[in-house]
Parts: structure tokens; sequence; C-alpha cells
């Protein structure tokens, strides 16, 4: 275990929803937290209510992806990792373009990627870390009109598993968590149907199961998918 006051953990897709809610939680938590997304106002106004570095960035740019961890690595090594960006744009399958294809997967499976091996070393040198990609049903299965979403998050799954393995000998715990409920996010905003806008949560509610997975890096999560919600409640008990 490492105390959460004791480790500088890094949020991609931070300006609003899950990823702002994740970065307030663990900043509470007394955790050094930086925050990343595309979104200037919104990711500058909340690094400055919770004393985060902001680090605004194009995600779908793999340099500009690599020059900004960077940034944020020169400043403090990495102890945890939260990928929370991605794009939904559901669309027919023949409606979708390669632009489209290609923006969904780079942000959702590419920049997971680049973030994991850019503070792989940091984790590897200090004892261990965690892994955490934010997943959803659309890794488990298909859904119609979600061609490019559902190839991101079921690569995801598959890059985590990997992860898993190759982090074991080295204390670097690797997984997926899917929210197991529904969120109030601007994306399930645009997206759900009023039927499951009734059932939705406020996405702080999730935030027990992400404290829980940095601070234990327990070894039996990694490699596992795991359900937020379920986790979030057991944590509280």
């Amino acid at each position: 275990m490492k105390p959460l006051g004791e480790q500088h953990v890094v949020v991609t897709g931070a300006a609003q929803g899950l990823g702002a809610a994740l970065a307030r939680a663990f900043a509470e938590a007394g955790a050094r937290v930086s925050v990343m997304d595309r979104e200037a106002e919104a990711l500058t106004a909340l690094a400055a209510e919770i004393g985060a570095k902001a680090a605004i960035c194009d995600l779908t740019d793999a340099e500009a992806t690599a020059d900004a961890i960077g940034a944020i690595r020169a400043e403090a090594p990495v102890d945890t990792l939260i990928h929370n960006a991605a794009i939904l744009r559901p669309q027919p399958f023949p409606q979708v373009d390669l632009a489209t294809f290609r923006a969904t997967m780079d942000v959702g499976i590419e920049a997971g990627f680049l973030l994991a091996q850019a503070v792989w070393g940091d984790m590897a040198g200090r004892g261990g870390g965690a892994l955490v990609f934010v997943s959803s049903q659309s890794g488990i299965k298909g859904f119609a009109e979600e061609t490019a979403y559902c190839a991101a998050k079921h690569a995801l799954e598959g890059l985590s598993k990997c992860l898993a393995l190759e982090g074991a000998g080295q204390g670097i715990v690797s997984c997926t968590v899917t929210p197991g409920m529904y969120m109030r996010t601007p994306m399930s905003e645009r997206n759900y149907p009023p039927e499951l806008k009734e059932k939705w949560v406020d996405p702080i509610r999730l935030a027990p199961a992400f404290l829980h997975i940095a601070k234990t890096r327990d070894p039996a999560l990694s490699g596992q998918r795991l359900d937020a919600w379920k986790l979030s409640q057991e944590t509280a008990r």
C-alpha cells in the first residue's frame, strides 16, 4: 500500500464528468494531482480549484501527448495514472469517416499506450504504481452505432491485461474499470435516452473505487475488469 498523500496522480479527460470528479476526490485525499484535457478553460478552472497542475493537451496528437506527460513527470514522478479520456460519436457504420475512427482510437487506446509507457519507469523505479483505464460495457460487447468507440474500449481491455502481466514483478497494477452505474456526465447527457437518465448517479459516487485501487495496489486486482459502483459500495462499508 502507498498512502494517497504520498502519491502523484494523473487523470486524463479531467475537464468535466468522471475525470473532474476523480481529480477532486484524489486532491481531497491529499494526493498531488495533475490533470490533462484539451478543454483549456474548464481544466484551468478545475486545477485552480483543487491545486492541481493543468496540462492542456489534445490527446489525438501523439507529440503533444508526449510533451504534456513529460512536463508533468518533470515536476514529480507519477504513481497512479487514470486514463479516462474518450470520444463517443454514435453513427451508423457506413457513415463513420476515417478521421472520426482515428480520433476515437487515438484518444482511447493510443494515448493510453503512450501515457502508460511514459510513466512506467517512474512506477518501476519507485516500487510500483497503478494504471487504471476507464472502460465500459462497450469494451465487453458490441453496440450498434458505436463502431469506433467499441473498438477503442476493447483494445484498452487487451492493453491492460498485457501490462498487468509485464508489471507483476515490479509492483505495477494494471486494471480496467467500468462504471457499473449510469453516470451523469456531458457524454451521457448527449447520448443517454430518457429512461437511462432517470437512473444515473453523480460520478463522484464512483470515486472510492479508484482511490482504493491507487492506495492498495492489490495484485489481485491486476489484469481484472472492475465494477466501479460495486467496488465503491464495498469500500465504503
